[in-house]
């Protein structure tokens, strides 16, 4: 695989095309595969308006459960998709080693920072698309504790997370039975989707937009 190395004397621009050509070079796809799938993953997201503060909110305070059922359903056909995608050898994924005191940290921070702007690193994007300043501070607010993280990784943070537990996956654990636990697994997660209630917390710019009859604060 060819590594492009971006040099210090490198303009702005020619750093956003040397990383498009990190990206192709990769393996991940042609680049317009890549942005075909980013606008369809937007659509949906901006279908479902998960990408709304309220949303995110109301799952939180367990009154709007539109997230958690797009969740589920993601993952249990994705899981059955892409593993058999992989078995075919049509795609690829790398798999992480388990490191148990960084997961607690890093997921700990995630759940604060969800909290506190309402988002995640799928939403907040498309919400920037759409002009919301605060997700944008937000979204620079992670690129610098990033940057933080890059220079003092070896110092301080390799040491705080932890040994690695190895490489794990679920199938791993029934060798022989991989494809029917994989099966299982989707199906069951998908299942959970649907029996989950759907239960919508709306704001007031949602509520002028529904009919008298639709609105549960007028029944």
């Amino acid at each position: 695989m060819d590594i492009v190395v971006i040099t210090e004397g490198d303009t702005f621009g020619a750093r956003i095309v040397q990383m498009f050509e990190n990206v192709i070079h990769q393996g991940h796809g042609s680049l317009a595969l890549v942005f075909l799938i980013g606008v369809i993953f937007g659509g949906i997201i901006q279908y479902t308006r998960v990408d709304k503060f309220e949303k995110i909110a109301g799952f939180a305070m367990l009154k709007d459960t539109i997230v958690p059922k797009m969740l589920f359903l993601a993952v249990g056909i994705a899981s059955i998709g892409l593993y058999f995608m992989i078995e075919a050898g049509w795609a690829h994924y790398h798999i992480k080693p388990i490191i148990l005191q960084g997961l607690i940290v890093g997921g700990a921070l995630f759940g604060i920072s969800m909290a506190i702007l309402g988002k995640c690193p799928g939403t907040g994007p498309v919400s920037i698309a759409e002009g919301r300043i605060d997700v944008l501070v937000g979204a620079i607010g992670g690129l610098f504790g990033g940057l933080v993280f890059t220079i003092y990784y070896e110092d301080f943070f390799k040491p705080l997370m932890g040994e690695s537990l190895g490489k794990l996956i679920l199938p791993g654990f029934f060798p022989g039975d991989e494809h029917i636990v994989v099966l299982i697994f989707g199906i069951v997660v998908s299942l959970i989707s649907i029996i989950i209630p759907k239960v919508e917390l709306f704001d007031e710019a949602d509520l002028s937009r529904l009919p008298d009859d639709a609105r549960p604060d007028k029944k």
